[in-house]
This record gives structure tokens, C-alpha cells and sequence, in this order.
């Protein structure tokens, strides 16, 4: 998810690890929708909703669900990951050499490669998205371009060849590519080069200067309606009857953030499909549809995502709050965990179509999942007990526990606008605290206001739900305290507590190993760590389902995001135009 599509809601590629080879595979979606009769057609126009409205093209600075949607939809990669087949597929390069000890991947562009401008792509274009990539001052990715401890770099050798270098053993291998968007150097360099990049490509910018080499150009914006993106021209790939992809003459992302309308507009014909899954809730609705012929459904297994529940454990942030003294301890949180029924929960909010959980890896990343993980049953008399260990009591009898001095377990929550199942979920987790006397009050807010009160440590706690990759590795901002993903407490200097410090350990040897029993290992032990701690609560992971109108063909549904824009130069629509 990341990637900040992390805090946003937003990056998630596979999982493989070159050197072995191996990689992650869980529930396998079905094949693309359609059958073999109903060949691809050209033209025609997708209308796709999108919840959060864009807040740039520029994707190594902004990592956002919809800024790494963009990418998918507008930029190329070296290599990419198959969001069905989890596989790594060359891309804009058409092979690869590794050296022996896997720190040296010497990789050949394909001939021919252009801009959507006409300008030739070259390995010089390569070299300066991995400058601009690694640039920690400015870019979003870098924690996820390291290996050895430092970053990736790329050389041009010539034109169409481009060496990389790891400076250490990486568990990922070419794998970690994925995460990179090749960014044209004639169009950003000077920006680069001034300071000016991470405002390059806003949304304010020119269509005409945000050039990819991706299967779409972005031709128009309007501020909180939509994004309209044309066919690119120049793109390179071609379908097997060897003639240029994309089908599609035009994508149009339609803004909407209430999922209530999100499901009227799919029902009504009005938007082909929607970014993410449906809710558990609009699975019937859903159904009858399909069973009318309007709409396809097709389950995908449990998310890799779960709902979560944090507080800002930054000290710098709260040392004025009385009330963080018992926040940042452990039995705090674990009273919480232990005050919550999860299948209560899982049938509640999700209608029975979610599995408790009790760590941040799913059971749907059934490669990484550790099933052994601390458990907390529903147990409120030992919620109760585990705050009054720490000197928690309702002293006052007013139904709200509260310290020595008299601080009360009182908290604002924030969460996403429109989203249903958030609001569902914090009250059934607001009834659960308050029977153990902790008191949640929620205050929905717009994506944006969200996102800016996350980044500056300004809340008191967030629910919503972290994107993140199925390969530990990839998600080094999230898991080192350094991060910038790091949520309960970003970008520390150094380590703000013993097992955050212990984790950084753990993490830095699991993503340079290559050894992939010691890579489970390890993890399996961040994964204890982080259940014994809690500065997460998760409590359940849905699974999932996408929906789409019948007339669109190609899609291929995936539980990782884009769930189902990730082949979009493959998509079609049956009505489209004769052309």
C-alpha cells in the first residue's frame, strides 16, 4: 500500500524474491472476465470511481492510492510484478543478467521506446528516476529502493542498457523495482535540479508536461469531479494480433467518496467499476445484479489489509497531553485488545465476511502470516484489570476511568469520510471500550484532513485501514522507526523505545537475507513483537470482492491494489465503436 499510499490508504505490490525463486501466492482470482468468444474490442470509454481525489502525478513524491493508481494507469516500470500470477515480468526492459552474488543486475530496454511526447526513452531517462528515486530529501520510495543499507543506483551503459547496483544482499532482488515509475528526464530534470521537484506535477499542472510511458496521457482535471486520461499513442506494447495497445480510447476517473453512491452509480450503468473492492455489505445487491445480467462479481479471499486502530506514541507530539503517560504503555493498549470481540466484530461490521485478526499481516499473506501470534480473547473484567495495573480506575464513578491526577481516558478518534465499515467498526470498538471505561469519540473527516492530521502527529487516535505490501521488505517505512510510514510515530531519529529498536534489527537482517527460512523466521519474530506491544490493534480483515458492469472485458482482479486497473492496457469494452 508504502506507499505516502501507506498513510493514505494506498501502495501494495507482490511478493518474490529472486535468488530462489520463490513467491507469494495466495487465493488465486479468477481468469479475466469474458469468454473466448467475446474478443477484446477497440475504442470505446471505462468509467472507473476512485474514493480520494488525486493529489499529484509526481508518484516517487506523493504516495498516495490514487497518485499510485495514476502511475499504474500513466507510467512504466524497468520490471513489474503480476498482480494474479505474482510473478516479476519484464517490462520496459525485455531481459536481465544478475551477477552471481546478486548485487549487479545489468538489464536491456527494449528498441524503440518513447515518451507519449514522441521523445525517445532511453537508460539516461532510467539513471535519473533512480537519482530523483533514492533521494531521501524529496522521495517517498527511497526507503524501498535500499539494499546493503544504501540505496539502489543505476548507471547508464548506453542507451538501452542500464546496470544496477545493490550495495548489499537483498531478500527482494529485482522485485523492489516494482516500486519505481520511470520518469522522463527531459520534462523533470530542471525541476530536479532547482529544488523544485516535489512540486513538479501537481494537479495543477499542464496535460501536455505530464509525459509517461505508460498506456494512458493524462488530458484533463477537474477538482473534485475527475481525472480524464487518453490513450497514449507512443505506448509499446502490442496485443497478440500484434496491433497497439491500449483498447481503450479513454479512462475517465470519476471522484467519489461515499461508497453508498459509489454502488448507485455501478448499479445504474453510470461507472463501470469501482478502484477498490466492494463492501461486505453490497455483496446481495451485488448478486442480484449479476444474476440480472447488469453487473460480474468475483471473490478474491481475505484482504491483505486489516482495519487498524492507533495513537500518536510520538512524545515530542504529546508531551503536553497528561493523558500520554498511559498511552504509551503497553497494558493500556492490550486492555483495549482484550475489550474487543473480534467475531462479534467480524459479524457486525462485516456481515460475517471478515476473520478476526490479531497482527498486522493477514491470514490472506500466507506466506508471512504467523498464525502464533499473542492472542487477547474478550475478556473485559482482565481489560479492567490490566488498566488499573497501571493505575487506571473510575475513581469518580462516572463511568470513565481516569488516573492519580484525575486525567480521563477520554480520546478523539478521526477516520475516513464516507467509508461505512469505518464508522461501523469504531462504534462497535467504542461500545467494547466503553464498558471498560474508555471513552472514544469519533470525528469523520475528509481524506486530505485525515492525511495532514496523520502527518503532523495531530490527533489523539486514527482507524482506518494501512495498505501494506505481502513482502515484508517492501515495507520498510512502515516497519523501521526511521519511516516515514511508521504511523504511530514517524521519522524518529533514533529508536524511541527498546522493541521498536529491536524491530529495526530484526526487519534491516530480514530484508537483506536471502535465505528464505531465515527471512520467515525473522519476521516471524517482528510479528510477536508487535502483538505483544500493540502500537496497532487490528481486529478483523475482510475478504473481498470486486464488481464491474458486464460490458467491460479483461479484468482480472487482484487482492493486492490496483485491484483491478493493474492491466488496464488490456481492458475493453463490449460496445465500444467500430474503429
Amino acid at each position: 500500500m508504502g506507499r505516502f499510499s501507506r498513510l493514505a490508504g494506498a501502495l501494495v505490490t507482490a511478493s518474490l524474491v529472486l535468488g530462489g525463486i520463490w513467491y507469494f501466492r495466495p487465493v488465486t482470482p479468477s481468469g479475466p472476465s469474458g469468454t473466448a468468444s467475446e474478443a477484446p474490442r477497440r475504442g470505446g470509454q471505462l468509467v472507473t470511481t476512485v474514493r480520494a481525489e488525486p493529489r499529484s502525478f509526481n508518484r516517487i513524491t506523493v504516495r498516495t492510492q490514487s497518485a499510485d493508481l495514476l502511475s499504474v494507469l500513466t507510467q512504466a516500470r524497468l520490471v513489474r510484478v503480476n498482480r494474479s500470477t505474482f510473478e516479476l515480468e519484464p517490462w520496459l526492459a525485455e531481459r536481465w543478467d544478475s551477477s552471481p552474488d546478486g548485487l549487479t543486475h545489468t538489464l536491456y530496454l527494449r528498441d524503440g521506446l518513447k515518451w507519449s511526447d514522441g521523445t525517445p526513452l532511453t537508460a539516461e531517462d532510467v539513471a535519473f528516476s533512480f537519482r530523483a528515486g533514492t533521494d531521501e530529501k524529496i522521495s517517498a520510495l527511497a526507503p524501498s529502493l535500499m539494499a546493503g543499507g544504501k540505496p539502489v543506483t543505476a548507471t547508464a551503459v548506453d542507451p538501452r542498457t542500464v546496470r544496477v547496483s545493490f550495495a548489499g544482499p537483498s531478500g527482494q532482488g529485482l522485485r523492489m523495482l516494482d516500486v519505481l515509475p520511470i520518469l522522463p528526464r527531459h520534462k523533470l530534470e530542471s525541476a530536479y535540479a532547482s529544488g523544485a521537484f516535489a512540486e513538479a506535477w501537481s494537479m495543477q499542472t499542464p496535460p501536455a508536461d505530464v509525459v509517461g510511458a505508460g498506456p494512458f496521457v493524462f488530458s484533463a482535471y477537474e477538482p473534485g469531479q475527475r481525472v480524464v486520461l487518453d490513450r497514449n499513442p507512443h505506448y509499446w506494447r502490442t496485443a497478440a494480433d500484434g496491433k497497439p495497445l491500449p483498447y481503450l480510447d479513454r479512462i475517465v476517473l470519476e471522484v467519489v467518496p461515499d461508497q453508498n453512491a459509489e454502488l448507485l452509480r455501478l448499479q445504474s450503468g453510470q461507472s463501470d467499476l469501482p478502484q477498490d473492492a466492494i463492501r461486505s455489505e453490497d455483496y446481495l445487491p451485488v448478486r442480484r445484479s449479476e444474476e440480472q445480467g447488469a453487473l460480474k462479481m468475483v471473490e478474491l479471499g481475505v484482504s491483505l489489509d486489516a482495519d487498524a486502530l492507533w495513537f500518536c506514541l510520538k512524545p515530542a507530539a504529546k508531551k503536553k497531553d497528561p493523558r500520554f503517560a498511559f498511552v504509551s504503555r503497553k497494558e493500556f493498549r492490550q486492555a483495549l485488545s482484550h475489550a474487543v470481540d473480534r467475531e462479534g466484530l467480524a459479524q457486525t461490521v462485516f456481515l460475517g465476511e471478515a476473520v478476526p485478526v490479531w497482527g498486522t499481516t493477514t491470514p490472506g499473506n500466507t506466506t508471512w502470516f504467523n498464525p502464533n501470534l499473542t492472542r487477547y480473547p474478550h475478556d473485559p473484567g482482565k481489560a479492567k484489570a490490566l488498566l488499573a495495573s497501571i493505575g487506571l480506575m473510575d475513581r469518580n464513578k462516572n463511568g470513565v476511568v481516569e488516573d492519580e491526577r484525575g486525567t480521563e481516558a477520554r480520546f478523539t478518534v478521526i477516520t475516513q469520510r464516507g467509508l461505512g465499515w469505518y464508522e461501523r467498526g469504531l462504534t462497535v470498538i467504542g461500545e467494547a471500550a466503553k464498558q471498560i471505561g474508555v471513552v472514544f469519540d469519533v470525528a469523520p473527516l475528509e481524506n486530505g484532513a485525515m492525511i495532514q492530521r496523520m502527518l503532523a502527529c495531530d490527533f489523539d487516535a486514527i482507524y482506518m485501514r494501512v495498505l501494506m505490501d505481502p513482502e515484508p521488505a517492501a515495507n520498510l517505512d512502515f516497519w523501521l522507526s526511521s519511516g516515514n510510514a511508521h504511523v504511530w510515530d514517524r521519522e524518529q531519529k533514533a529508536p524511541a523505545t527498546p522493541w521498536e529498536a529491536q524491530i529495526d534489527e530484526l526487519i534491516a537482517q530480514q530484508a537483506s537475507s536471502t535465505d528464505q527460512d531465515q527471512r520467515r523466521a525473522l519476521f516471524n519474530s517482528v510479528q510477536l513483537i508487535m502483538a505483544e506491544q500493540l502500537p496497532m490493534l487490528t481486529f478483523a480483515a475482510p475478504r473481498m470482492y470486486s464488481a464491474h458492469t458486464a460490458r467491460v472485458r479483461g479484468v482480472v482482479p487482484s487482492v493486492m491494489r490496483p485491484p483491478v486497473l493493474w492491466n488496464a492496457d488490456s481492458l475493453s469494452v463490449a460496445d465500444a465503436p467500430p474503429r
